[in-house]
């Protein structure tokens, strides 16, 4: 079974775009694994079946991201970028 993440990222002053992670989305694994990458990085992955260190594994085609005008925990868990780093933002997301 997965555990399905977003990851927001602002956009724009009332936009943040929401990716996809379908697998291993909780803290543990996550929080390390983000720690590699940019918010570009995942901007350009678009929708992600799996975060690691070494490498973002993406769907392909991707779905374009979702996007809102404040992060929003749609699923499981909810990570931002904030004061250069990724944070589990779960409990505060929407």
């Amino acid at each position: 079974m997965s555990t399905r993440a977003q990851i927001a990222i602002q956009i724009g002053p009332e936009e943040w775009a929401h990716i996809y992670c379908h697998y291993d989305g909780y803290p543990a694994h996550m929080l390390p694994a983000l720690a590699t990458w940019t918010p570009e990085d995942i901007l350009a992955a678009r929708e992600i079946r799996q975060v690691r260190a070494d490498e973002l594994d993406c769907f392909n085609p991707p779905r374009p991201p979702r996007i809102l005008p404040r992060p929003t925990c749609e699923l499981c868990h909810l990570y931002i970028w904030h004061d250069g780093g990724w944070i589990d933002v779960t409990d505060q997301g929407g």
